[in-house]
């Protein structure tokens, strides 16, 4: 098993999309319960200014890069992964996995109407699949309980978070355990993607770290000061750590 690498105080396992997914099989295989957390620029700004998401990442099992620019980061900071894991990909291999091996899934989160519009479309690509069960994303944290009492019922052994930062990482750190599912995956927008609300950017923008340019552009008001602001900030994190000054190494023992 490689050690992780430190990012920004961040600790990422270094790992490609097909040695992420064989992890999760073992573990699903072995009864053994795996957190999955990916990071973004945007979500490893918004960790050093929100404590809770930074805890809530930091106690996940996995924290992978989700982000083209963390990888290219990770190069440039000399603590380099080998690839981008990104969410909705790690999500798709799975379900497809799941299928395949006959474990039961339950969805949680978006908004009803596309929730079930994301099921008709799963349902057509996935026809094997074992739905366990779904819900809504929409609850007050007193509800949190009891949702998560629902999935350990279902037995469902893969559960997928459709659901925001930091909503998705505190439901996971606080009751990830209690949801009896062996994998834990937030997977944010993916539900909004499978249902056809939303667009994925084309693979070349992918490529070149686009991604968020091309939401932006499908949703300028929403979400384009917030991408150019998160963005700005993550640059200037790398800088700093690029030129940060090395610490000194510890003086030698005179006595020998």
């Amino acid at each position: 098993m490689r050690a992780r690498q430190s990012l920004f105080g961040v600790e990422l396992d270094p790992l490609t999309m097909d040695e992420t997914v064989e992890r999760c099989l073992e573990a699903v295989r072995d009864g053994r319960k795996l957190e999955i957390g990916v990071v973004n620029a945007a979500k490893l700004v918004n960790m050093r200014r929100d404590q809770r998401l930074a805890r809530a990442v930091a106690g996940c099992d996995l924290v992978l890069a989700d982000g083209q620019a963390v990888v290219w980061a990770s190069r440039v900071l000399r603590a380099p992964l080998p690839e981008r894991v990104a969410g909705i990909d790690l999500f798709l291999r799975l379900l497809g996995e799941a299928e395949s091996a006959g474990m039961s899934v339950y969805f949680l989160g978006a908004k009803q109407d596309v929730l079930e519009r994301m099921l008709l479309r799963v349902a057509d690509r996935f026809p094997d699949l074992k739905v366990a069960g779904s819900r809504n994303g929409y609850f007050d944290d007193s509800e949190q309980e009891s949702i998560a009492d629902g999935i350990a019922r279902s037995g469902a052994h893969m559960l997928f978070l459709g659901m925001t930062s930091p909503k998705k990482e505190i439901f996971t750190a606080a009751h990830g355990e209690r949801t009896g599912a062996r994998i834990v995956h937030g997977v944010g927008g993916s539900f909004d993607i499978l249902a056809g609300v939303t667009r994925r950017a084309p693979e070349a923008w992918q490529r070149w770290g686009m991604e968020w340019l091309y939401r932006a552009l499908q949703e300028p008001r929403r979400l384009g000061r917030r991408y150019v602001t998160t963005n700005a900030a993550f640059l200037l994190m790398t800088a700093r750590e690029y030129f940060r000054p090395a610490a000194s190494p510890a003086p030698a023992n005179r006595s020998h």
